[in-house]
């Protein structure tokens, strides 16, 4: 196992069993809002700030505003916004091809889901992919330091209320929002529906869009992924998108992109093949 592979993997695993710490030092109701509260923000970090704005530019915002969102993102311990950014946009232009790293179809269940980041030939960012990020010296910084809000984030959570809200705020969050994240890439091309025609395995699913404000809306997104709008009907319920257009309303972000019409009009094309 490489050294970079060794890293990622005692991270992964130590994360998660110190969520099992809990049975020593208690949960307390203040525990679990906080848990909540932490889940919520770092999703919304990384679905609007990661994946909405910094993948596929679907909105604008202020720069001050966009390092807000790369930091909440970056506290989820998913790295920094080129590294994130970089790897979405090559999955997007490979989708599901042996070209991508995390494809279910080719790699299977556990690699699309949590280890390939583990692999070294993931490890570096392509900065190619992402030159429009890169002019940015802030985001810069945030890429070579991103460990930081992570570790300004547990000690807040300590700081706060101890170590029961060290493990139970900050652990099971953080476990939450990777799984959540990660099943995107595993479970939002293994289960759900296809609506829209596309050349991959993307699906919607209503209960992964839940889990996560609004990114179960899988396929949704591949047909037309410059859209912040991801549930693109109203009975796809889309969070993510909601809290961007109430943001909208009091200048924090503008041009939120959405799907025209003639790009609503292609629902059905697809097929209901492994549909829940």
């Amino acid at each position: 196992m490489s050294l970079h592979r060794a890293a990622h993997f005692m991270l992964l695993i130590s994360i998660h069993a110190a969520c099992l710490a809990a049975i020593w030092t208690g949960v307390s109701v203040g525990d679990l809002v906080l848990c909540a509260v932490l889940y919520l923000v770092r999703m919304f970090g990384v679905t609007a700030g990661y994946h909405r704005y910094f993948s596929h530019r679907s909105f604008k915002t202020s720069r001050p505003a966009q390092f807000v969102l790369a930091m909440l993102a970056a506290s989820s311990a998913q790295k920094g916004p080129l590294w994130w950014s970089s790897h979405h946009r090559h999955h997007h232009q490979h989708s599901d091809t042996v070209e991508d790293v995390h494809s279910a179809r080719h790699y299977g269940f556990w690699r699309s889901h949590m280890l390939w980041w583990m692999d070294i030939e993931n490890a570096g960012t392509d900065m190619n992919r992402v030159k429009d990020l890169a002019k940015n010296r802030e985001l810069l910084w945030l890429e070579r330091w991103h460990a930081l809000p992570v570790a300004a984030l547990a000690l807040g959570c300590y700081l706060w209320g101890g170590a029961s809200a060290l493990i139970v705020g900050f652990c099971w969050s953080s476990v939450l929002v990777w799984h959540a994240t990660f099943s995107i890439n595993s479970l939002a091309h293994l289960i759900g529906h296809q609506p829209f025609k596309v050349d991959d395995d993307s699906r919607n699913h209503w209960l992964l869009a839940l889990l996560t404000l609004g990114e179960g809306w899988h396929n949704n997104h591949h047909f037309y992924p410059t859209s912040a709008r991801q549930g693109f009907f109203w009975w796809e319920l889309d969070i993510v998108y909601m809290v961007l257009v109430g943001m909208s309303k009091v200048g924090l972000v503008w041009d939120l992109r959405v799907p025209p019409d003639r790009v609503l009009a292609q629902r059905g094309a697809g097929t209901a093949a492994g549909a829940p």
